[in-house]
């Protein structure tokens, strides 16, 4: 049996990092740090049934423009499909009026706890972006076709997008053999 204790060590707006300390079973003490989130979003806007709206977002991270599905993190306490509805107005300008959950994924567990949201947003109105400061966001809507094809290419690298883009996908393919995704 296992025993973890842990230590923060650092706490920023948006997530915080811990030490965590396990004690294994022969008495052996593994160190390892975490990064805690409270959890995002990220949505599929379908503009139509064959168009996809697509953001290139520049990541001061990784000091590149990356073409992406929009996506945020959740407030505190806040429902995945309320964080999902006020995401996609921030980043596009499009307000959905449906929006449908497909899967929940964990984007990089050895260092990570987020758990993304994944959903498809339809019957799309466009009503304004809303952006954040800082955020260098501009649309791009291309054939969904396209969007597959750029991640096949390497022009899409972002991990939620290729997820989202071939999950949906995916789906797309097997309702034509089995009837509407449930």
């Amino acid at each position: 049996m296992m025993s973890v204790k842990s230590q923060q060590l650092l706490e920023t707006d948006r997530f915080r990092v811990e030490q965590v300390t396990q004690t294994l079973g022969d008495g052996r003490l593994h160190h390892r740090q975490v990064v805690r989130h409270p959890g995002a979003v990220t949505i599929l806007p379908m503009v139509d049934d064959e168009h996809v709206c697509l953001i290139r977002n520049y990541r001061i991270s990784v000091e590149s423009t990356l073409i992406e599905l929009p996506a945020g993190t959740r407030e505190p306490n806040e429902a995945p499909v309320v964080t999902a509805r006020r995401e996609l107005i921030e980043e596009t300008g499009y307000q959905a009026g449906k929006l449908t959950p497909l899967h929940e994924f964990y984007l990089s567990p050895g260092i990570l706890d987020e758990r993304m949201h994944l959903y498809v947003a339809t019957d799309l109105v466009h009503v304004g972006a809303n952006r954040e400061i800082g955020e260098e966001i501009e649309n791009l809507v291309v054939p969904f076709s396209q969007a597959v094809a750029m991640i096949q290419t390497g022009e899409i690298q972002d991990a939620k997008t290729i997820v989202g883009i071939l999950f949906y996908l995916h789906l797309q393919r097997g309702s034509q053999d089995a009837g509407p995704p449930r």
